[in-house]
């Protein structure tokens, strides 16, 4: 029992750096898809805690609790709607985990439930700022291209276009899931070796190199709103033109101020409040969990070097396994 508490500790720390964007996983990747990595290999390792953990749904909230103090800490940028991604993850693991037996049925619900909540979030996020305009220069892109191609039929751009990306997240997701319940099978089986380790010279850099998020912001915006205007000024036919674009290029204006100037640091004060309520509780796990980052991505470096003579799929399956297992066993010589 005292050893699963230490093997609880050690994956919460993993989640925390995994989330946090300190380097890790997503640092020897180096990988364009950074949100489905990222929240697959959460999942992974909120699986590992409940398989760990005999009161699953106490150890995956408290795990989320300082997962969530610490993202506050080194990532103070990241937008509320990640806080509201990382909760719903574990939040649906503690209820699945909780009321249903452990198979890869439920691993598989875990994985495409909270992908496509992913999904569903970002359309949402769209539509909310652009409003149904975007959808509709959309559509009208889709029409203009069927119609140089000559096609019988003309079928809705924005329904296939949105059911595509659905789809590619519920099969990744269910991917996720085959994959985690393979993870947790090689993780369960490995020897428990020790892994051993030099003290890290280096100081815990845990401050996060600032970024220009305003700036990647108003390029997305920017960017976006071309799109749009030249859809409904170009192609759009009489129906549509520049009252049209004025139109979609102030409301998103204004939805981006209220939703950056004033929900968002409304939402995330309310956020840190809670946090801010609930570290003191967990200051020493907390501190605990950022002294293992040095040790964790040294442990990815060597592990990702180590399994240098594999090859594709194979070679990050048993990165990944080795990965964790090596750092929920790993020593220093003094221990």
């Amino acid at each position: 029992m005292k050893n699963n508490k230490l093997i609880i500790d050690r994956l919460t720390a993993l989640w925390a750096l995994n989330e946090s964007g300190l380097g890790g996983f997503l640092h020897v990747f180096n990988s364009p898809f950074t949100g489905l990595i990222v929240g697959g290999i959460a999942i992974l390792l909120i699986s590992l805690i409940a398989f760990y953990a005999e009161n699953k749904w106490q150890s995956i909230l408290k795990a989320l609790v300082i997962v969530l103090i610490i993202k506050m800490a080194v990532s103070p940028y990241s937008p509320f709607t990640a806080y509201i991604s990382v909760s719903f993850q574990a939040v649906l693991a503690a209820f699945l985990f909780s009321n249903f037996s452990w198979h890869s049925f439920t691993l598989i619900v875990l994985g495409m439930v909270t992908f496509l909540q992913s999904a569903l979030q970002k359309l949402l996020t769209l539509t909310i700022i652009y409003g149904t305009e975007f959808w509709e220069a959309i559509n009208i892109y889709g029409s203009w291209i069927q119609n140089k191609m000559n096609l019988l039929t003309e079928t809705s751009t924005t329904s296939v276009l949105i059911g595509l990306y659905l789809f590619i997240y519920g099969v990744c997701g269910l991917l996720a899931g085959l994959f985690i319940n393979r993870m947790i099978g090689i993780i369960a089986t490995k020897a428990n070796t020790d892994f051993y380790l030099e003290p890290v010279t280096q100081a815990n850099n845990t401050k996060k190199p600032k970024r220009n998020y305003s700036s990647k912001i108003i390029w997305v915006w920017l960017i976006t709103i071309a799109i749009i205007v030249l859809a409904f000024t170009l192609f759009g036919g009489t129906l549509f033109g520049w009252q049209k674009a004025i139109y979609i290029i102030l409301r998103s204006f204004f939805i981006l101020m209220i939703w950056y100037l004033v929900l968002g640091p409304f939402v995330l004060k309310l956020i840190r409040k809670y946090l801010n309520h609930k570290e003191s509780k967990y200051q020493e796990d907390i501190t605990n969990a950022m002294d293992l980052f040095p040790y964790f991505r040294q442990i990815m470096s060597y592990t990702w070097k180590e399994t240098k003579h594999l090859k594709g799929y194979t070679r990050f399956k048993y990165f990944m396994a080795n990965s964790i297992s090596n750092c929920i066993h790993f020593k220093t010589p003094t221990e």
